[in-house]
């Protein structure tokens, strides 16, 4: 008779080591602004993937753009210069 063994130790051993870090979730927390906005320039270029753009979509997706432009300032902004490679300014 052949004993039906568990594998519950094996797959949940490394479950500690695959879980973000307080460092990378507060990393994605700092960068969620930038996140939303790229998501809107996709929602507003994802419109117009079957028809031709309109004025209005033309408009949309130019200020979906100035904002995703303006979050990623704003994230290089509050970012420390000494978290820049090579200690860069």
């Amino acid at each position: 008779m052949d004993h039906i063994v568990t594998v519950q130790d094996a797959v949940t051993a490394f479950a500690d080591f695959m879980e973000p870090t307080n460092a990378e979730l507060d990393m994605i927390e700092r960068e969620m602004p930038v996140i939303l906005a790229d998501i809107e320039l996709l929602d507003a270029q994802i419109v117009t993937l079957d028809r031709t753009p309109t004025e209005l979509d033309a408009r949309r997706i130019r200020r979906a753009r100035r904002r995703a432009l303006a979050a990623r300032v704003a994230l290089l902004n509050r970012t420390p210069a000494a978290s820049l490679p090579g200690g860069a300014a």
